[in-house]
């Protein structure tokens, strides 16, 4: 499948209630036009079902980056492998000049690599926190 151009015209804001068209829900889901699109490259921290503090103040802070990274200007949401997942949602990697942004998040500490399951960012944070 072709990589989809989003224009800066489409401007995202953080997802209410409903309906939701153009917005985003956490570090690592969005919604694009009315499709829920989950990035297939990441894995961000919870917001809505965190499983500690921690978690959902990185998640926040993953979640607003996120807001501000895709309303910097064009990206493209880029499909490789499988198209949807199990909860039935879109998987793509989003870039923009070639860059993920998802990989972004991850220098910058709000996201890790997707490694095919949710991580216990409760003990990561922890232990990151212990070094620190």
């Amino acid at each position: 499948m072709p990589a989809l151009l989003l224009s800066a015209a489409a401007l995202f804001t953080l997802c209410g209630d409903a309906p939701r068209q153009t917005c985003v829900v956490d570090g690592d889901t969005i919604w694009l036009a009315g499709e829920k699109v989950r990035l297939a490259d990441i894995n961000a921290p919870e917001t809505s079902q965190a499983a500690c503090p921690a978690e959902r103040a990185r998640g926040e802070a993953a979640k607003r980056r996120l807001l501000a990274l895709l309303n910097a200007g064009p990206v493209e949401l880029v499909t490789t492998g499988r198209s949807h997942d199990r909860y039935g949602r879109r998987l793509a990697t989003l870039t923009r000049a070639g860059e993920s942004l998802g990989a972004q998040l991850v220098a910058e500490g709000l996201a890790e690599p997707w490694r095919g399951r949710r991580s216990n960012w409760c003990a990561t944070l922890a232990a990151r926190d212990a070094t620190d």
